[in-house]
């Protein structure tokens, strides 16, 4: 019997695309599915009904994308993902999973805790103690960045030069999320991501771009790098202790040369990283959720 995955994803686009194709690579069928038409039923029994898979569950979810909304609804979207899997679905990376990286304060807590280098973070709901902290922290000579809670690519991110700059209450939905800006030996600003797959760093990039802020989204550059040293070490620990299926992790190094790791990302675009490496990230993400969900023999081509 075939395999059938489903992909759950509102925009399948350019990864939607990569995936498909890794996966039919393999002779398994893959489906777009998003978790907006998506229904849990109770009854005699309970049922998640996915569309495209109201007949029966897929064989595995592999998780490319959570809609956005109200609390309410991304719970909802999140408690597809747990239902599926008390019903023994495999889901890729898992719901819990997702919750730890979504949330950028709760990742930043679990590095700290696992003793990860991580730059010091202040995450609170009062304007005034966000003020008192950039003082506190000018003070002392550092600069901050101001995050939303819950965000990707760059978007919303704010160099903080003086109290002014913090953004209003509603721009960050009354949670303001505060880092020590991670101070670099010139004006090109770098970072680097690391894609973790199965617990091993599987490739890098180092993106750069004049200025402070080198996400591709944001116009960064993308260059080649080899996951190896602290890169790889770090990368793999933070993956880790967050409990990832895969992930991509950013991360900086200072003018002193130590490394930091900025955010872990569960649900990881991945189009920069492909342009500057020679393994194709879809075949060796389809091959992992194979292996891993789906107790498929691995195909030693995709690996190499």
């Amino acid at each position: 019997m075939t395999l059938k995955i489903a992909v759950v994803t509102d925009d399948p686009g350019w990864h939607g695309k990569q995936l498909q194709a890794a996966f039919a690579a393999r002779g398994v069928a893959c489906q777009f599915s998003s978790l907006k038409q998506a229904c849990i039923q109770t009854g005699r029994q309970v049922k998640v009904v996915l569309p495209g898979f109201e007949s029966a569950h897929p064989d595995a979810v592999f998780v490319r994308g959570i809609p956005g909304g109200t609390l309410q609804q991304v719970v909802f979207h999140l408690n597809i993902l747990h239902v599926l899997e008390a019903q023994g679905v495999p889901v890729y990376n898992s719901g819990r999973a997702i919750e730890r990286s979504v949330d950028k304060a709760f990742t930043t807590a679990c590095l700290a805790q696992a003793g990860i280098p991580t730059p010091a973070t202040w995450v609170c709901a009062d304007r005034s103690m966000a003020e008192a902290i950039h003082e506190q922290e000018a003070a002392r000579g550092h600069r901050l960045i101001s995050k939303p809670l819950f965000g990707s690519q760059g978007k919303g991110i704010v160099l903080v030069n003086t109290r002014f700059d913090l953004p209003d209450t509603d721009a960050i939905h009354n949670v303001w999320y505060l880092q020590r800006f991670i101070e670099q030996p010139d004006s090109q600003c770098s970072d680097w991501r690391v894609l973790v797959v199965s617990g091993v760093a599987v490739a890098a990039m180092r993106r750069s771009a004049p200025g402070w802020l080198a996400n591709v989204a944001q116009g960064g550059s993308c260059h080649a790098a080899v996951p190896e040293g602290a890169l790889k070490t770090l990368s793999e620990q933070a993956v880790a202790c967050v409990g990832m299926d895969y992930a991509g992790v950013d991360m900086m190094r200072d003018a002193q040369g130590r490394w930091w790791v900025i955010e872990i990302n569960s649900i990881p675009a991945w189009r920069g990283l492909q342009r500057v490496s020679a393994r194709s990230i879809a075949a060796i993400l389809a091959e992992d959720v194979l292996i891993k969900c789906c107790k498929k023999p691995p195909a030693s081509e995709a690996m190499q």
